[in-house]
């Protein structure tokens, strides 16, 4: 089984869990993990590592996401999204659309969110979505996220609905970003249709459904890292998981850096050490059994 990255198109009412389950069948083996989980009734973008790949993720998990999604303005709900009870409602009806673009520009930038109760963030040593189902809320801290881009607009027909197109750092709840423009508005609101369209370079033009997932070699899970290829006698040094010096590895900077072989196929991810770099994953070896 080749070891790589599979970009899925992950259906409405699985959990990130269930497409692994079903990746693993699919591809014959139980070595497959997730980057990142993306909400049941959520679709769209779910990188998967393939074998020795699961090892890269953490390069994967970091990367900024990007969604489409809409809005609806007046009604809030407890997991603020459709999936949850209403919790209040409120006549909005009269929301201009300048009023919308102050609220939106209030919620983009670097910003504040505080983790919603419906999330897998722990607290205390257990997961929120634990506490919730328990019918637990506790006092969740504030945590720093950049919203590159909010964008939205009117679902043509309909009073009280918006349309989303959001860029943001990995860690953004865009549940949150719904409830928060409720708030900014004077009222509530929640998110419905949420679509992940993007996972840093991985887009939906590259998204399979997981009954016909493709295994992209492993290069592809660390290709937004400086990149360096190395003469065969190097290459065997790194397949080692040899401490280098920089110039021998033919590298500069801070790092990380993706470390091919002359073909290109992935050997390592290097980061910096002291005066050199070492290896954090090695990836060289014959392909997963």
């Amino acid at each position: 089984m080749p070891d790589g990255v599979a970009v899925i198109d992950k259906p409405a009412g699985w959990t990130s869990h269930d497409v692994v389950a079903k990746a693993r069948g699919v591809l014959g083996t139980r070595k497959v993990g997730h980057s990142g989980t993306l909400d049941p009734d959520a679709t769209g973008v779910l990188v998967l590592g393939v074998g020795r790949a699961t090892r890269l993720l953490r390069y994967v998990t970091g990367l900024p996401k990007s969604y489409e999604a809409e809005i609806v303005l007046g009604i809030e709900t407890d997991t603020l999204d459709s999936t949850g009870q209403v919790t209040a409602r409120h006549g909005m009806a009269g929301v201009s659309a300048e009023k919308i673009r102050e609220a939106v520009a209030s919620l983009s930038g670097e910003i504040l969110q505080v983790p919603p109760m419906v999330s897998a963030v722990k607290v205390g040593g257990r997961r929120l979505h634990t506490l919730a189902r328990a019918g637990v809320e506790v006092e969740r801290d504030a945590r720093p996220v950049t919203v590159h881009r909010f964008d939205v607009m009117p679902v043509p027909g309909t009073d009280a609905v918006l349309r989303a197109v959001v860029d943001c750092s990995s860690g953004t709840y865009v549940r949150v970003l719904a409830a928060d423009l409720g708030r900014a508005l004077g009222g509530g609101a929640h998110l419905r249709s949420l679509r992940r369209t993007a996972v840093g370079g991985f887009g939906l033009d590259a998204a399979r459904p997981v009954e016909s997932a493709e295994v992209l070699p492993m290069a592809h899970a660390v290709q937004h890292l400086a990149g360096v290829r190395v003469p065969p006698a190097v290459a065997a040094e790194v397949a080692h998981g040899r401490v280098l010096d920089l110039e021998y590895l033919g590298v500069a900077g801070d790092g990380p850096w993706a470390v091919h072989d002359p073909e290109g196929a992935l050997l390592a991810v290097y980061e910096r050490f002291r005066d050199g770099a070492k290896p954090a994953v090695v990836v060289a070896g014959p392909p997963t059994p």
